[in-house]
């Protein structure tokens, strides 16, 4: 599974951006066509996008499309315009159950088939915004092959919770670890959301290690500077890739002897040890 740490928004009507996002080294771009761009500016941002896909050149980042969402015209006028240009995926936002996605996938096998795409190429990340989503998390999760994986929408989340977000995110715990409950039972990806602070650097570290302990893949991120903070806390430790480095050594050893039994300095480790060694290499690769 590829790395996400970072998965940059970028404004779809801000054409300087979107030709320079990829300099920034972002895991993932996102080419906004919702919540960053206004309404009378829909049409030409659609444009924008569509001319970006075709023609810019992305450093061989994967590129998202977060589309308006599937309640209204311009969910459906965003997908229709996209698709020709074939996004390696679609943000999916305000998403609240599986039958959204079951929705999206047809829209998309239509659309890949009409256009000549590999069907099942186009891959989802969907957001969750609201309680009923978040009840729904697993049945999101697993609603589609083409889920990759589920992040939570905490602006939207928390008005429907009727509260509001504090800096220590004490309102989105619950939220959180239902995400990556229900993205690790689904064998996707957790996203974490935005810290929308830009000049609060220790604010968005501090999130960053919390949302890393509770288990989430990456985050989800609206300027270039957020980028490498949240790559540095995500990067594991010397020490955290000697030991990982040890475990698979003793793994590939084990079985390159046909031994069911791994052992590293008299202690025996189990599979999941093993698989938390190559996420660490993984990681220390990005």
């Amino acid at each position: 599974m590829k790395l996400r740490r970072t998965l940059l928004y970028v404004p779809g009507n801000n054409p300087g951006l979107v030709q320079n996002c990829s300099v920034f080294g972002p895991d993932s771009i996102m080419l906004d066509l919702e919540d960053a761009v206004l309404a009378s500016e829909k049409d030409a941002a659609r444009i924008l996008v569509v001319e970006a896909l075709k023609s810019v050149d992305f450093r061989g980042i994967e590129v998202l499309v977060r589309i308006n969402g599937l309640d209204s015209e311009l969910g459906f006028l965003d997908l229709a315009a996209i698709m020709p240009a074939k996004p390696d995926g679609i943000r999916f936002p305000k998403v609240n159950g599986p039958r959204d996605i079951a929705q999206m996938d047809e829209l998309l096998t239509k659309y890949e088939r009409q256009y000549g795409i590999e069907e099942g190429k186009t891959f989802i990340i969907a957001s969750l915004e609201s309680a009923l989503a978040i009840e729904n998390a697993f049945a999101i999760a697993s609603a589609s092959p083409r889920m990759q994986g589920i992040a939570i929408g905490a602006e939207d989340y928390t008005a429907d919770l009727k509260t509001t977000r504090s800096r220590e995110g004490t309102e989105l715990f619950f939220a959180r670890s239902a995400i990556v409950t229900a993205a690790r039972a689904a064998g996707i990806m957790a996203i974490d959301t935005v810290f929308s602070d830009i000049n609060d650097e220790e604010g968005l570290i501090n999130e960053a290690k919390l949302v890393k302990q509770l288990g989430f893949d990456g985050k989800s991120v609206i300027s270039p500077r957020q980028i490498a903070p949240v790559h540095e806390v995500f990067r594991p430790t010397e020490k955290e890739i000697e030991k990982a480095a040890a475990i698979i050594g003793a793994f590939e050893d084990a079985k390159a002897k046909g031994s069911g039994v791994v052992a590293l300095n008299g202690k025996m480790i189990d599979r999941p040890v093993v698989l938390r060694a190559q996420r660490v290499m993984e990681l220390a690769k990005g």
